[in-house]
């Protein structure tokens, strides 16, 4: 039998097989058409991925990266086991009157870094610290000189002298056991584990991930009629033992080892080694998710898991997002040799290739030592950052959170008393202008813990000192 809900939007999205545009992006533009002409309204309800590709007669994956962006850009809402929803909220937005244009002599290089969207608490990179300058000249000198047999299609696997310049990276400051032809190019971290779940994860086959955890992943990894099992992690990483207890062992683990997410810590040796002993006696896929590894502050940075895999049973996942700026979409994969040809499949159903031009870029600010510079400076300005907002937590804060880690990365954990809920606590920073993360939201199954994640890395000190004046107000009120 047909699906009625499939029906409902199939005339909005006229797939042509013949255009060069991939389906991904036949697929966003038709629904982003189709919204902001209102002839999908507010709050109606969309075909699931699997029902709609069944329409389409395409795979899953154009699908799902169609959905990820209209998701990301608010254009769809998705309801944990009711389904995806045009987002409710475009209609407030239709009905709010145009606000009045106010001119302003100041200058957009004067404003601060709250003006322009970086928000106190906000868990995002410096931006503001970026060597603009440098990277135009790098850019531009490549879209003046790009040969024209880098313009039309390329490799779906990346453009190979940057596969080797990762390479290089990887083996030098991760010490990530690979070549360049096992480095496989995406368009980010999230892309990376959609093209993990549609190579390695069937309907039927169980995925573990850690508790608490990282939302995105488990949106990323959700397969139609797998199961999600959600095991604990402590101060030592996530727990072999419970994680091997389970009926069915999974196909697949996702972990975050360098810098657990949310919590901060990060996993043993003898944690890893477990992990590693558990994933070959099963035959089991770890993913292993290394997604701000170089800003480390207490030692120097952690190896990846995936250097110490003697069975090539770990699938390594990074970006650039952290160290460069998110916009670049450019994040890669290292593949065991064995899954290689799947993946590179996978990767080239789902969007063909990552942009050449920034592919280039990225290159030369590899081979040129940007690269490892910038991350150095940066590590720097974090540094000082994080201990802004310690120092204020402790000096406003005091007795109403506890911080939990602040060893690395760009967000610092805190605890919440008992009985304090921090999703009313993010509510009220919310209407103080600061954006925080309840960790509650990280959890999947069984009882929450209530807390925060504090970003710092995109913010100014000054305004860290005044968000966190801020906080312990709100705190001061809500025992």
């Amino acid at each position: 039998m047909r699906s009625t809900a499939g029906l409902v939007v199939l005339p909005h999205l006229p797939i042509d097989r013949t255009s060069r545009v991939p389906l991904h992006r036949q697929i966003y533009d038709g629904y982003r058409r189709a919204i902001l002409a209102g002839l999908l309204r507010p709050g109606q309800r969309i075909p699931s991925t699997r029902a709609l590709a069944a329409e389409l007669g395409v795979s899953r994956l154009p699908v799902l990266g169609a959905y990820e962006q209209l998701l990301h850009e608010g254009y769809l809402d998705g309801r944990r086991g009711s389904g995806t929803f045009v987002n409710a909220d475009l209609a407030k937005q239709r009905r709010r009157p145009a606000a009045p244009v106010r001119r302003s002599a100041r200058r957009t290089t004067s404003l601060t870094l709250e003006e322009l969207g970086f928000r106190p608490f906000r868990v995002s990179s410096a931006l503001d610290q970026f060597p603009r300058a440098a990277w135009a000249r790098i850019v531009a000198r490549h879209a003046h000189s790009m040969p024209a047999e880098l313009m039309g299609y390329c490799e779906p696997a990346g453009y190979g002298p940057l596969r080797e310049q990762i390479a290089e990276y990887l083996r030098t400051a991760r010490a990530v056991r690979c070549e360049a032809d096992q480095v496989l190019v995406v368009s980010s971290s999230q892309a990376a584990l959609r093209i993990c779940a549609a190579v390695l994860i069937a309907p039927g086959a169980t995925v573990a991930l850690e508790e608490p955890g990282y939302p995105g992943a488990r949106a990323a990894l959700a397969v139609d009629g797998a199961a999600m099992a959600y095991v604990p992690v402590d101060d030592d990483g996530i727990d072999v033992g419970a994680l091997a207890a389970l009926r069915t062992a999974p196909r697949a683990v996702y972990v975050t080892p360098s810098h657990q997410y949310p919590l901060g810590s990060s996993m043993t040796a003898a944690r890893r080694m477990a992990l590693l002993a558990w994933a070959a006696r099963n035959g089991s896929w770890i993913l292993e998710d290394d997604y701000d590894s170089e800003f480390r502050y207490v030692s120097r940075p952690l190896g990846a898991l995936q250097g110490m895999d003697a069975h090539d049973r770990v699938i390594y996942v990074g970006t650039f997002s952290k160290v460069l700026f998110p916009a670049l979409r450019v994040g890669y994969l290292v593949v065991p040799p064995q899954l290689w040809e799947a993946f590179v499949r996978a990767r080239e159903s789902l969007d063909i290739f990552s942009p050449t031009l920034y592919q280039l870029a990225i290159t030369d600010f590899l081979r040129e030592g940007r690269f490892a510079r910038h991350a150095r400076r940066m590590r720097d300005v974090y540094l000082r950052r994080r201990d802004v907002l310690l120092a204020g937590l402790e000096r406003h804060c005091r007795g109403k959170l506890t911080v939990h880690n602040a060893d690395a990365g760009l967000h610092v954990s805190a605890w919440l008393p008992r009985g304090v809920s921090d999703v009313d606590v993010v509510k009220q920073l919310e209407a103080n202008g600061l954006t925080a993360t309840a960790l509650s939201t990280c959890y999947a199954a069984g009882a929450a813990r209530s807390g925060l994640l504090l970003g710092f890395g995109g913010c100014e000190e000054r305004a860290l000192e005044r968000a966190t004046a801020t906080l312990g107000r709100i705190l001061a009120i809500s025992r």
